[in-house]
C-alpha cells in the first residue's frame, strides 16, 4: 500500500527532543547551576550565617518562658514550671496591663498620625518642578534618620526641657518655665512628635519609587479628558501607591507591639513608668533588671506570636483585595 503524503512527512520528520526533563535530573541540574554560582553563594554565607547566629539560634532560648531560669546554672538545668510564667498575662498583672495599655495607645497614635505623613511628604516633593529644590528637601528630611535615638532625646531635651531653651527664654520673659519632657501628661505627643521628625524623611523614600513607576501617560490621558490635579490624585496617584502602602501597612501591623524601645527607655525615668511602660520595657524592666527571666520571656513570646499573626490576617485580607502583601497565595 502506498503511503500517503501525510504519512511520508511525519516518517521522515526527524523526532521532537522532549524539553521536559524527568524529576531525576532536576537536582543534577541544581547541582551544575550551584557549581556555576559558588562565587555569589560563597559571598551569601557570611550573611547567612549572620542570620541564623543571631535571629534564629536565640530562639532556642524561648524555653525559658517555661522555667524558673537562673542563670548562674543555666537553661537547662533550670527547673521547670510549666505555664506559671504566663499567669502574669492570662491573671492580669496591673504591671502588664500598664504596659499593654500604654503600648496599644501609643500604636493606635503613631499608626494614624505618622504613617500617613510619608505619604503626604513623597506627593509634596513629587509635586516640585523644581529637581534642585526637591534634592534639598529631601536631603533636609533625610538626615534625621542618621541620628542615634541619644542624640535625639538629647536635642529635644536642649530645646523642651525644665533648663531647656524655650523654657529659659520664658524665664527671662518673667513667665514660668515650661518641661514638656518630664511631662507625664503629654509623654505620647513628645515621642510621636519625635518620630515624626526622626523617620518621616526616611520613610518616604519608597513612596517616591512607587510614583515615580507611574506612567505619565496616565496624567496626560486624564488632563485630556479634564480632570483637575485633585481628580489626578485620587484616580491615578493614589491607586498607582496602592500597592506599595498596603505592603507597608502589613508589615508596621507586624511591628505594631514593638513601639521604640530605645527611645522610650532613654525618657522613662523622667516620666516615670505608669506613663512610659510599654511591651518591650516591661521585658527588660521585669528580665534584666528584676531577674524575673520567665515572665519577661513568656510576655515576649506572646507579642511575637501576636505580631506573626496580624501579619498572617493582613495579608490574607490583602489578597482578598487582590494585591499581593508581603508573600503571594
Amino acid at each position: 500500500m502506498t503511503a500517503t503524503p501525510t504519512a511520508r512527512r511525519e516518517q521522515a520528520a526527524p523526532p521532537v527532543a522532549r524539553t521536559d526533563a524527568p524529576a531525576t535530573e532536576r537536582p543534577a541540574a541544581q547541582r551544575r547551576r550551584a557549581r556555576r554560582s559558588w562565587v555569589l553563594l560563597a559571598f551569601a554565607l557570611p550573611g547567612m550565617a549572620v542570620v541564623l547566629a543571631f535571629h534564629y539560634y536565640p530562639l532556642l532560648g524561648n524555653v525559658i518562658a517555661w522555667k524558673d531560669y537562673l542563670p548562674f546554672i543555666g537553661v537547662w538545668e533550670s527547673e521547670w514550671v510549666g505555664w506559671d510564667n504566663f499567669a502574669v498575662i492570662w491573671e492580669g498583672d496591673p504591671r502588664f496591663l500598664n504596659a499593654l495599655k500604654n503600648t496599644l495607645v501609643i500604636t493606635a497614635v503613631q499608626t494614624v498620625v505618622v504613617f500617613p505623613l510619608p505619604i503626604v511628604l513623597a506627593l509634596l516633593l513629587n509635586s516640585l518642578l523644581s529637581e534642585r529644590v526637591k534634592r534639598v528637601v529631601q536631603s533636609i528630611t533625610y538626615l534625621p534618620h542618621f541620628l542615634s535615638w541619644v542624640i535625639v532625646v538629647a536635642l529635644f531635651q536642649t530645646i523642651l526641657g525644665a533648663t531647656g531653651s524655650i523654657s529659659s527664654w520664658l524665664r527671662a520673659q518673667g513667665l514660668e518655665g515650661l518641661d514638656i519632657i518630664g511631662n507625664a501628661d503629654v509623654f505620647i505627643a513628645l515621642i510621636t512628635s519625635q518620630v515624626m521628625w526622626k523617620d518621616t524623611g526616611w520613610a518616604a523614600i519608597l513612596f517616591l519609587a512607587a510614583l515615580s513607576q507611574i506612567d505619565t501617560e496616565l496624567y496626560e490621558a486624564s488632563a485630556v479628558d479634564g480632570a483637575s490635579r485633585w481628580r489626578q490624585l485620587w484616580h491615578v496617584t493614589l491607586p498607582g501607591m496602592r500597592s506599595i502602602v498596603i505592603l507597608l501597612f502589613i508589615l508596621q501591623l507586624g511591628s505594631s507591639l514593638t513601639v521604640g524601645f530605645e527611645q522610650i527607655i532613654l525618657q522613662q525615668g523622667m516620666v516615670g513608668l505608669r506613663a512610659s511602660e510599654v511591651l518591650d520595657t516591661f521585658v527588660y524592666n521585669q528580665g534584666i533588671v528584676a531577674g524575673r527571666w520567665g515572665e519577661a520571656t513568656a510576655v515576649g513570646l506572646v507579642k511575637g506570636v501576636i505580631g506573626v499573626a496580624l501579619v498572617l490576617t493582613a495579608n490574607k485580607v490583602a489578597h482578598m483585595f487582590g494585591e499581593a502583601g508581603v508573600y503571594q497565595r
